[in-house]
C-alpha cells in the first residue's frame, strides 16, 4: 500500500466511524503485543516460534502433564502480562465506549487489559488469565496468589479440595464459551460498524465474528500491521499500529 492509498484509507476510515451508530471493535493479539506481551504467531519473537503449541496449548496436554504450562505461566505468562499496561490503543476504545460510540469489544485477548484501560463491556471469547479455576470444587483464585503458591508447589492444588488447578482460558481442543460467542454474535450481526484490531483472523470460531458483521451490512474496517485473509473483503484496510491509529478513530467518534 503506497502513502496515497493508506491516506485514502484512513480518510474511509475515518468516515465510518464518524457516520456510525453502532460500533463495536474486536481485538486480537497485534493490540496487546504493543504493550509488551508477545505475539503467538506472525513475528519472530512469536510464542509460538519459541514454544511448541502442542505441548502447552491444547487441553490434553494440560490435562496430562500440566506442570509444562505452569512452568510457561511462572516464567514467561505471568511476567509479561504483569509488566504490561495498556496503550493508546486500548485507551481510545475505553474512550470510545464511555462516549456512548462503542458498544462493546470483543477480543480474543486473554490479558485483561482492555478491562484495566477502563473499558467496560468486554466479551472474553478465549476466557483470561486472571483468574484460576480448581476443576474439581469450582473454587477461584487470583493469578497473583497462585504464581506464589508456584514457589513452593508445581504444579499447584487447590488449597480448598486439593483439585487440579486451571487457569480460565480457552485451550486448544476446548469448545468456546457459549455465553460469550452468543452474546459477540448478537453484537456482530447488529452492528453497522466493526473495526478489527490487531488480529490475523485465522483463529476460529472467533476469526468469524467480523465476516458475520460484514454479512449482515455492517461495514467492516481491519487495522493490522500485516495482511489477513478477508482484506479484501473490507470497506478499509489499515497496515499500521493499533496505537497509531485508534486515536485518529476516536477523534473521528467526536472524543477529545
Amino acid at each position: 500500500m503506497n502513502q496515497s492509498e493508506h491516506a485514502t484509507a484512513r480518510q474511509s476510515a475515518e468516515e465510518y466511524v464518524r457516520s456510525a451508530r453502532r460500533i463495536v471493535a474486536f481485538t486480537g493479539a497485534g493490540i496487546s503485543a504493543e504493550s509488551g506481551i508477545p505475539t503467538y504467531r506472525d513475528a519472530e519473537n512469536s510464542l509460538w516460534s519459541k514454544y511448541e503449541p502442542d505441548k502447552l496449548a491444547t487441553i490434553d496436554a494440560f490435562m496430562s502433564n500440566s506442570t509444562l504450562y505452569w512452568r510457561f505461566f511462572q516464567d514467561v505468562r505471568y511476567q509479561a502480562i504483569k509488566r504490561a499496561r495498556p496503550n493508546a490503543a486500548h485507551l481510545a476504545l475505553a474512550a470510545m465506549e464511555r462516549a456512548g460510540r462503542l458498544q462493546a469489544v470483543i477480543t480474543q485477548n486473554i490479558d485483561g487489559l482492555h478491562q484495566a484501560a477502563g473499558s467496560r463491556e468486554v466479551i472474553e471469547l478465549h476466557g483470561n488469565t486472571r483468574t484460576i479455576r480448581c476443576l474439581a470444587c469450582q473454587a477461584e483464585y487470583g493469578m497473583d496468589e497462585i504464581f506464589e503458591q508456584l514457589k513452593y508447589e508445581l504444579p499447584p492444588a487447590c488449597l480448598r479440595c486439593g483439585g487440579r488447578l486451571k487457569p480460565a482460558v480457552v485451550f486448544f481442543g476446548e469448545e468456546l464459551p457459549g455465553d460469550a460467542m452468543e452474546r459477540a454474535a448478537k453484537l456482530a450481526n447488529a452492528c453497522d460498524l466493526l473495526i478489527a484490531v490487531g488480529s490475523s483472523l485465522v483463529v476460529y470460531p472467533a476469526a468469524a465474528i467480523p465476516t458475520a458483521a460484514k454479512r449482515n451490512g455492517a461495514r467492516l474496517i481491519i487495522v493490522n500491521r500485516t495482511a489477513t485473509p478477508y482484506d479484501d473483503l473490507a470497506d478499509a484496510v489499515l497496515r499500521e499500529s493499533a496505537g497509531e491509529v485508534l486515536p485518529p478513530l476516536a477523534r473521528a467518534a467526536g472524543i477529545r
